[in-house]
């Protein structure tokens, strides 16, 4: 079958209130924020608003409800040009949601958030037509049963499979063994290997499977692993403002690379620079670079290999 779409989604969307302070309020005190924005969040919906941004076709599987939150994340996915045709709409359920508070001072942000209140997504609501007319799968892994049936069948099918890692659930381990691309937050290397150890944690996720680990270190860049050779890098300097989104961006920039054709390391490199330009800016969004940026980085990159 041919490919009609880049990248299959399934995962996480939410509705984000980012809140700007200028330190973390303290108990029974009030702080004013300097300012707020509301916009769509959620580690998959905001990869796949980069890469539609970037060019890719993108469809989108997930889960909200029926209040106004869920009809905003909608609206915010439909107005990037990503299908969401899969988007499954629990009725009298409620949808994703979160407040951050970003400390531009300290680079420090701290989420505070619901799942949605409606029943996860269930392997016989993934269309599998929908996984094999994708050339990639891309999933958080949050809805797990979901995930590991599609990344079978994208597997059968030929298809690459990347997963954004952010926390070491069950059946997180048996989702590595079917992906191509495993990268991880430092929340989940702690918790595999109980330490600061990125080496490692990539080590031995790549024994399970994947040809390219990795592990985000937030202003300490990243380690990955390679096809068994080690690639790692600092964070780009910028004037923080808030990092909410930076994970995202970065596995959603691996992704891009790939799909064009490119080597680990540049696709890392192009990662590296595109999380960086996130934080210059509050929510996840607001700062994506253009389609225009990732092929000059990409093209600078290139000329250092």
């Amino acid at each position: 079958m041919s490919s009609d779409f880049d990248v299959f989604g399934l995962g996480q969307c939410s509705l984000d209130y980012v809140g700007v302070f200028d330190s973390y309020p303290s108990p029974d005190t009030k702080h004013e924020f300097r300012r707020m924005i509301v916009q769509g969040g959620g580690p998959v919906a905001t990869a796949l608003v980069a890469l539609s941004r970037w060019g890719r076709r993108c469809l989108f599987c997930g889960v909200v409800g029926d209040d106004g939150f869920g009809e905003q994340i909608r609206a915010s996915l439909e107005a990037e040009g990503v299908d969401t045709r899969g988007l499954l709409v629990r009725a009298g359920e409620g949808s994703q949601f979160a407040f951050v508070i970003a400390e531009p001072v300290t680079g420090r942000r701290t989420i505070l958030w619901r799942r949605p209140t409606g029943r996860a997504v269930a392997p016989a609501e993934v269309d599998t037509a929908w996984i094999e007319a994708a050339r990639t799968f891309y999933t958080d892994g949050l809805f797990i049963e979901a995930s590991l049936h599609a990344a079978a069948v994208a597997r059968r099918a030929g298809r690459a499979v990347v997963v954004d890692a952010g926390t070491l659930r069950d059946g997180m381990l048996d989702l590595a063994a079917l992906s191509d691309v495993f990268i991880v937050s430092e929340t989940f290397c702690r918790a595999l290997v109980g330490g600061d150890a990125p080496l490692e944690a990539c080590r031995r996720l790549a024994a399970l499977g994947p040809s390219l680990t990795g592990v985000t270190l937030g202003a300490r860049g990243y380690v990955a692993l390679a096809d068994g050779e080690v690639i790692s890098s600092p964070a780009h300097e910028v004037r923080v403002v808030d990092t909410t989104g930076c994970g995202d961006v970065f596995h959603a920039a691996v992704a891009y690379g790939l799909l064009r054709g490119w080597e680990a390391r540049r696709c890392l490199d192009l990662a590296n620079r595109a999380a960086a330009r996130v934080a210059t800016r509050p929510g996840g969004r607001s700062a994506i670079p253009s389609g225009d940026e990732m092929l000059s980085w990409a093209e600078r990159s290139s000329t250092k290999l």
